[in-house]
């Protein structure tokens, strides 16, 4: 489908079919610790999906294509969360920058990110190109 683009299908429905081709492909490094790490502060826990490294990649992905030049703090607090503070009111804290930092790490040495002269990210075109695709897959899929 031409002109088709990743701002034009739900991010949701996108964010889960770039992940499973990520995981499909397996040209994506996943960092050993995967398994231990908390993505925040504010979590007690880490992530019950084993999954949860390429759908965090994913959504970064999106992120990055729809909102260039935006850099890891930015994404701290996007994907941040609140902390419980027992009976005491809620907090706002910010996600772990070194999980943010690796996923965009890794998306820059398959080549679908780059960084961006002024800071921050931006998408490269064959980045450009495949999340495209995928959102066209997307939209084809749900006519």
């Amino acid at each position: 489908m031409p002109g088709v683009t990743v701002k034009d299908v739900n991010s949701h429905a996108f964010v889960k079919a770039y992940a499973a081709y990520l995981k499909r492909t397996g040209k994506l490094d996943v960092p050993k610790w995967v398994d231990i790490v908390k993505t925040g502060t504010a979590k007690e826990l880490a992530p019950l999906d084993s999954d949860w490294f390429y759908m965090r990649v994913a959504a970064l992905a999106r992120r990055v294509y729809v909102r260039p030049e935006t850099g890891v703090g930015a994404y701290k607090k996007v994907y941040g969360s609140r902390v419980n503070r027992g009976s005491r009111p809620h907090h706002h804290r910010a996600a772990s920058g070194s999980v943010i930092r690796k996923a965009l790490q890794a998306l820059e040495k398959i080549k679908v990110v780059e960084k961006h002269p002024d800071g921050g990210r931006r998408i490269t075109q064959t980045g450009q190109k495949d999340l495209d695709r995928i959102a066209a897959q997307i939209l084809k899929k749900d006519d």
